[in-house]
């Protein structure tokens, strides 16, 4: 099913971004579309990261100083910090005309996103919400293709830190993805490509084994697809693993869709 390229185009030049940081998953830097060494677990690593979830990409200094350097005194680790940004902007400078990737602006740093700087949260944020304004404006086409961008950029939940902001942001993204792949999944049942939607339903599921509305889609495929025996196997998959882990049975709605699979799978 194809569907037309959303009214904005997005990064639609390679990744759009001379510097990109990547968060979704594992961390990744890129310059230019290619990968860039940073120590894993080092400090580079952790100020791009929290300036790339931060607020308009801005932290206060003081907030980054005691982020990164806890047990040194603040002379000490304001040094540090200048000195980290400075071999970020050696590291990167190049590919951004020489601007600098991290700068400091009103009592805090932040990325030079006008220089150049990007990160893949904001550009799925960016794809989600313009298939969003898409379809309330009567694109579905335009909304789904947007959709479809948004859900290929997700390489992963968010893995860097376990402090309360990363963790709230890493379950603020992976519900919102979530949320895209079972629109995706309705969008190609109501079109009539139930292989298509249980491509989406089956992404849904290996991200959140417990979402009964994708058991019933997936049921619902295999039932127009003729395969009644495997829409009857996903209720049992649904029911024992919700005994499993919750100690429930599936709700009113995936039980009736069950009864329909079993006696009357035509009215499906």
């Amino acid at each position: 099913m194809q569907g037309s390229e959303p009214a904005v185009s997005l990064w639609s030049n390679g990744n759009g971004s001379p510097v990109l940081i990547c968060l979704l998953g594992t961390f990744r830097l890129l310059k230019d579309d290619l990968p860039v060494h940073l120590r894993s677990g080092g400090k580079g690593q952790a100020l791009l990261t929290g300036l790339g979830l931060a607020d308009y990409h801005r932290l206060p200094r003081e907030t980054l100083m005691l982020s990164l350097w806890p047990n040194s005194d603040l002379a000490r680790a304001a040094h540090s910090l200048s000195s980290l940004v400075h071999a970020l902007h050696q590291l990167l400078g190049d590919a951004l005309a020489g601007a600098p990737p991290v700068v400091f602006k009103e009592g805090g740093y932040e990325l030079n996103c006008t220089a150049g700087v990007g990160v893949d949260v904001a550009r799925f944020d960016a794809l989600a919400t313009e298939g969003d304004r898409l379809v309330r404006h009567g694109d579905a086409g335009g909304a789904a293709a947007s959709w479809r961008r948004a859900v290929d950029l997700y390489r992963g939940d968010i893995t860097a830190g376990d402090d309360i902001r990363v963790i709230v942001e890493r379950e603020r993204l992976r519900a919102r993805y979530l949320t895209l792949l079972a629109l995706l999944g309705d969008r190609h049942f109501h079109a009539d490509d139930y292989r298509g939607a249980l491509e989406y339903a089956s992404r849904l599921l290996r991200h959140d084994p417990c979402r009964e509305d994708a058991y019933r889609m997936t049921m619902r495929c295999h039932l127009r697809l003729g395969e009644r025996a495997q829409a009857l196997r996903q209720y049992q998959v649904c029911a024992r693993l919700l005994d499993r882990e919750f100690g429930a049975t599936p709700e009113p709605a995936t039980e009736a869709l069950y009864q329909a699979a079993r006696y009357d799978p035509t009215s499906v």
